[in-house]
């Protein structure tokens, strides 16, 4: 099952602590203590795995490294390897013991979420004319602690939507040779599945049923999944007795959910209509035709109705970049 909302603890590190030495050498005297190396900081990076909150569930704790301590001779101490985590690209961060909220939204983005303290001064630093031979230095700054909660919310520029078992999963391998589990059989899909065309992103949103948004089936865990995607695919099975009361459905949990969700750019495509005969895809056309829907019809053993969906996603690219 998709891990998507974990909640971890990080540390950046402290920085070094500044040292006090004095020359040996005949002649010297002088002080020679070095500064501590700066703590590792801690970031974050978008990566394309949805996958990538898996390995937060078991190990809680993080911690980027210390800085060294100053040396002898005016060696400043090493710096603290940075702390790098890769979370998915649709991460949100709450930063909860600071009531900060900051988001990953590209792959590659790095984001800056606590900085490593800073070194310590050795005595080095602190000679002068009137103290040549100062015994003091500082110690490093202490470390920054931060409560996260990381919730994945995929950024898709198009979500394949529909009731269970209507051939979502069949049509992104087709599009985008994605690798979605495919069976004939309801809730084969049991995590969201990404596909690209191109420089779009298509998201497989899995199944959802009447009463979803209350936690039936598999509940409001993937509704979330919709609300950053501004272009709906919706998938009607041309074998449906009441293809009405099946587009309703998904729209009704839509609008319990999010009522904004009501406004994004929606195609219906009556998918599987090689597995019936010509007069059942005509009469589920009407029917949909009664309450104001176009739909398309669809098939994948069917060339023509795949290049109307790679039609259609073509002018969605064009809308993108509008």
């Amino acid at each position: 099952m998709l891990v998507d909302d974990v909640k971890i603890e990080v540390y950046s590190g402290k920085g070094g602590d500044g040292r006090v030495h004095f020359d040996t050498t005949k002649l010297g005297q002088g002080p020679t203590g070095g500064d501590g190396g700066k703590g590792g900081a801690v970031y974050l990076e978008g990566i394309s795995n949805i996958g990538a909150l898996e390995k937060f569930r078991g190990k809680k704790v993080y911690k980027a490294k210390d800085g060294k301590s100053g040396g002898q001779n005016k060696r400043n101490g090493r710096a603290g390897e940075d702390l790098i985590l890769k979370v998915p690209v649709g991460t949100i961060i709450h930063i909860l013991n600071q009531n900060k909220i900051k988001e990953i939204n590209k792959i590659g983005e790095k984001i800056l979420l606590a900085e490593g303290g800073m070194g310590g001064r050795g005595n080095f630093y602190f000679r002068s004319s009137s103290n040549t031979t100062p015994k003091e230095c500082e110690e490093g700054r202490s470390a920054i602690h931060l409560e996260l909660r990381l919730e994945l919310k995929l950024i898709a520029d198009v979500g394949l939507i529909g009731l269970p078992n209507v051939g979502k999963s069949t049509l992104l391998n087709t599009i985008t040779n994605a690798k979605s589990k495919v069976a004939n059989y309801a809730f084969t899909t049991l995590e969201p599945s990404l596909g690209a065309y191109y420089e779009l992103i298509l998201a497989d949103i899995p199944g959802l049923i009447e009463g979803a948004s209350g936690g039936k089936g598999l509940g409001i865990k993937f509704l979330q999944h919709v609300e950053r995607t501004n272009t709906f695919f919706h998938l009607i099975s041309v074998q449906s007795q009441d293809p009405q009361k099946d587009y309703q459905v998904i729209r009704d949990e839509l609008k319990i959910y999010n009522p904004e969700l009501l406004k994004r750019k929606e195609y219906v495509f009556l998918s599987q209509s090689d597995l019936v005969v010509e007069k059942k895809i005509k009469i589920n056309i009407k029917k949909l035709k009664e309450i104001g829907l176009e739909a398309k019809c669809l098939s994948i053993e069917n060339l023509e109705s795949i290049k109307e969906v790679e039609r259609v996603l073509r002018e969605v690219i064009e809308d993108k970049k509008a």
